[in-house]
């Protein structure tokens, strides 16, 4: 029998076939658009175009649709998209979820763009959630402390730093910065945990490849939903790519459940 996902997002997620409730999938993207914000955000009817130049995160530069129903001149619209995209030196790309229309993916599709990195959006009612085992951890007040073990953690280049510092600074929901560290070794694994009225959306969650298998990044989760249901969040939510197995069953045996997809679209050749 079809679901429609986590029809209210207070209830436990159910494991059958997801058909997204739009009106949760619409609170979700606004919710991480505010956790996650670009620097540069237009609309082309409700087309969100989100461009960042300091940053090259896709959820920070992408076009998203957020109406079914919006569909009309496409090709003219993703041509004026690419010359917005082409400004920033940035590939157009779409981050096509539940809200994008039918015929824009058909669209796509007959022009051979290529589809990559689909993303399971998961949430859970805080109470439900396996969250209070583990130490307990402090979000670290100084953001640069924070870049710096993210970047580390991450296995990112370091001149990403500025743009992950920029990114951060922008958010305007009370955010916590979770670091977990070994006194010998140095950070082993992150997370952003980001709250917004009722909401928690954990973000940028990573363990150092050295030090996975070991349990810091459930402690790391653990310690930030604590922190944000303490300051009333009720509802807890993230996004993880379909790749990664071990996440994907991390969270699962916290007691997340799928809530709807999203995957993005680049030209052929890119």
């Amino acid at each position: 029998m079809a679901t429609t996902g986590v029809d209210n997002l207070s209830e436990p997620p159910r494991a059958e076939l997801i058909v997204p409730n739009l009106a949760i999938v619409r609170r979700l993207e606004a919710v991480g658009f505010r956790a996650w914000p670009a620097a540069s955000i237009q609309y082309d009817g409700s087309w969100q175009i989100r461009l960042t130049a300091g940053h090259p995160s896709k959820r920070l530069n992408s076009v998203n649709p957020l109406d079914p129903s919006d569909h009309g001149d496409i090709e003219i619209r993703v041509e004026r998209a690419a010359r917005r995209f082409d400004a920033y030196d940035r590939p157009l790309v779409f981050r096509q979820s539940p809200l994008a229309p039918p015929q824009l993916e058909a669209f796509l599709d007959a022009h051979g763009w290529r589809r990559f990195d689909e993303t399971i959006v998961m949430a859970g009612a805080i109470d439900r959630l396996d969250i209070d085992g583990g130490m307990d951890y402090l979000p670290v007040r100084d953001i640069g402390r924070y870049v710096d073990a993210a970047i580390t953690v991450h296995g990112r280049d370091q001149s990403l730093k500025a743009g992950l510092a920029e990114v951060l600074s922008s958010i305007r929901p009370s955010s916590g910065l979770f670091v977990i560290e070994d006194d010998k070794t140095g950070p082993t694994a992150t997370a952003l945990c980001v709250h917004d009225n009722d909401m928690a959306g954990l973000f940028e969650l990573a363990t150092r490849a050295d030090a996975r298998r070991a349990g810091h990044g459930r402690d790391v989760i653990r310690a930030a939903l604590r922190w944000a249901r303490h300051r009333g969040a009720e509802t807890a939510w993230l996004q993880v790519e379909t790749a990664n197995t071990a996440a994907v069953a991390l969270y699962k045996g916290l007691g997340f459940g799928e809530v709807y997809r999203y995957a993005y679209r680049v030209k052929p050749g890119q």
